[in-house]
């Protein structure tokens, strides 16, 4: 049995950044995975996503070329190839994190692995189990689509964002069960390549969990593209007859919606294969973990969506990066600054709290907001729909939250990150000089009209 400083089951971008950095630091290191290089987020998440989303505003340019004087008379849609190139994509992505591992001495054990108390990793491969045995365990398993107990659903066929991205033919018509995240950016691919797309949402607007302005923006931004809104709306059966048909009860009434295509997104749970014979504490579903994301068990540590909380692949790194530097005895004092993007057309990324949240913690709030409307970069590139909102203390103009909402925000948002880490202050950001013309002008002016100081508003 071979004996590892540090063992990591599953290579998402929580294991195989945790593996990476493990290494580097000298320690030797081992990296189950029982399924392919690069997790969820490579493979069946954020890459393929953000590949299709790209052919999506690729077409959306096209139909949108006109009114820059740009006369296209016809195209067509060749699907295959779409799915070809989102595949090639994840392929080249895969070939680079094996390049890092066998560059960082690191050893890859393709297989499931079952982990004890004892830290011994059983792993199967199919064929046969191999042991090995590490001084600490990193848990990254990650999470599978929730799939809710709704009446007749096992009746028809339906996807899930596991399967989604490998879809032979375009529907004509998608019901998206779900109004969070990864809903939203498929409704954006669908509608962009012509499918008729509603979404049905149990809560009373899409991305609740989101600045309410926000969701309220992109909401009528997504309907003004044609794509349908069934909030405060329950499924209450599905059932096959010539379509799939969705039950649905809204306002003590119910109605039906009729489809040729289903995808359920309702969240994400947390996947516990091989953890049977540990003696871990859960919240929840969720592995239980502290602040340096170790688990009861001494040496065992958890990070990503096995934990629950942010479920985000950035997030699953910093996570990472945090138990190996426990492991080797270093602290990491700062709480998460987590910024959060959601990339639909337009996009939304927030960071800290919202102004809701903000208020509930007893902070005195002052939130300010400017539209882009007259913002010269999004003029002249016609992305001038959208704001910038800045949510402070109001004594001290602390920045407690930033939201974004437009195009491109989601490339910004880390400038916002960076002031909060260094807890810097409506004042300072408003003394920080922007480049012109730039749609991130929108911070400036809003840390400006904050203080009373606003040039253009």
């Amino acid at each position: 049995m071979t004996k590892f400083d540090v063992a990591i089951v599953g290579s998402g971008p929580g294991g195989y950044v945790s593996a990476i950095r493990a290494a580097k630091l000298g320690l030797s290191v081992a990296l189950v995975e029982g399924r392919d290089l690069g997790g969820t987020c490579l493979n069946r998440g954020c890459i393929p996503s953000k590949t299709l989303l790209k052919n999506a505003e690729v077409i959306n340019q096209i139909k949108d070329a006109k009114k820059f004087g740009i006369k296209v008379d016809s195209y067509s849609l060749e699907l295959k190839t779409m799915i070809n190139r989102k595949n090639q994509v994840i392929q080249q992505l895969q070939n680079g994190i094996n390049s890092l591992l066998k560059a960082n001495k690191i050893k890859l054990y393709s297989g499931y692995g079952t982990v004890d108390n004892q830290k011994i990793i059983t792993v199967d491969t199919g064929e046969k189990t191999e042991k090995l045995e590490a001084e600490s365990i990193i848990l990254a398993n990650g999470s599978k689509p929730f799939v809710p107990n709704l009446s007749g659903l096992n009746e028809v066929p339906y996807y899930t964002s596991d399967t989604i991205f490998d879809i032979e033919e375009v529907p004509e018509h998608l019901v998206i069960v779900g109004g969070g995240v990864i809903g939203l950016e498929i409704a954006c691919i669908f509608q962009s390549l012509g499918t008729k797309v509603e979404i049905v949402e149990m809560a009373d607007c899409i991305i609740p969990a989101e600045d309410k302005e926000a969701a309220d923006y992109l909401a009528n931004e997504l309907k003004r593209k044609g794509i349908g809104m069934h909030t405060s709306a329950k499924v209450l059966e599905l059932k096959k007859d010539k379509k799939t048909v969705v039950k649905l009860e809204k306002d003590g009434k119910e109605t039906s919606l009729e489809t040729d295509s289903v995808l359920v997104s309702v969240g994400r749970e947390p996947n516990l294969t091989g953890l049977n014979d540990l003696s871990i504490n859960y919240e929840g579903k969720f592995v239980k973990v502290d602040k340096s994301m170790q688990t009861n068990v001494k040496g065992i540590y958890a990070i990503g969506d096995l934990i629950g909380g942010y479920q985000l692949a950035h997030a699953a790194s910093e996570e990472g990066i945090r138990a190996v530097s426990h492991i080797l005895g270093e602290t990491h004092p700062k709480d998460f600054i987590m910024p959060r993007c959601i990339y639909t057309f337009p996009e939304i990324a927030s960071v800290g709290m919202t102004e809701e949240q903000a208020k509930a913690a007893g902070y005195q709030v002052k939130a300010q907001k400017v539209d882009l409307a007259a913002n010269g970069k999004g003029i002249a590139s016609a992305e001038n729909s959208g704001f910038m909102k800045i949510i402070s203390e109001e004594k001290y103009g602390e920045i407690l939250g930033v939201v974004l909402a437009g195009a491109h925000v989601t490339e910004m948002i880390s400038q916002a990150t960076s002031f909060m880490y260094l807890e810097g202050t409506v004042e300072e950001l408003e003394d920080m000089i922007f480049p012109h013309p730039t749609l991130a002008e929108g911070m400036f002016e809003a840390a400006a009209k904050w203080l009373d100081k606003g040039i253009h508003y």
